[in-house]
């Protein structure tokens, strides 16, 4: 059976840099109305690099939302108008100083899509080469280099924690 939701209302609450607050009442399949709370997301993109020794380079950044530094691997918001794989590029060589011969698709995901429409476009990047680093204002990160074996252990004790980076680990294994 196939469920789905009208919208027959939409209200922004707010308005963001990064993202927007929108509540849609919505009409339900036994016909009753509800709110729903949506943040709305340009969508994102993840790269997954490995370099020429087959090491995947992480970033760890201060993450406000949770209060804590992560391990992850880079990341962006996609620009309006902005390809993924452009983006991926881009965001590849600011955070890390890499560019990336091979980019390849992995896979794409919802971080949260019973609140919120954002996409996230995971890549792998192959080959990579010496670029320029160039880090927002706002952007403190170092980089790490750790070897598959490596990550799935930090996953497994709970030292890797960003679901984009465990997705794109997990899915290497089998790409």
């Amino acid at each position: 059976m196939k469920y789905n939701e009208k919208t027959l209302e939409v209200e922004t609450i707010y308005e963001g840099r990064m993202i927007n607050l929108n509540v849609h009442k919505v009409m339900l399949p036994n016909n009753n109305t509800a709110y729903r709370e949506i943040v709305v997301h340009p969508g994102a993109v993840a790269i997954l690099p490995i370099d020429k020794d087959g090491r995947i380079l992480f970033v760890k950044q201060f993450r406000k939302a949770v209060e804590e530094e992560l391990l992850e691997i880079p990341a962006g918001k996609i620009e309006p108008g902005e390809d993924p794989e452009k983006c991926a590029l881009r965001e590849l060589e600011e955070e890390t100083g890499f560019l990336a011969s091979q980019l390849l698709f992995m896979n794409k995901i919802y971080t949260s899509p019973g609140f919120s429409n954002e996409v996230i476009y995971i890549y792998l990047a192959k080959d990579l080469i010496t670029g320029k680093r160039n880090l927002d204002d706002d952007e403190f990160i170092d980089l790490y280099k750790l070897d598959l074996a490596e990550a799935l252990n930090l996953i497994k004790l709970g030292k890797i924690k960003d679901a984009k980076t465990i997705t794109a680990i997990l899915l290497l294994q089998n790409f």
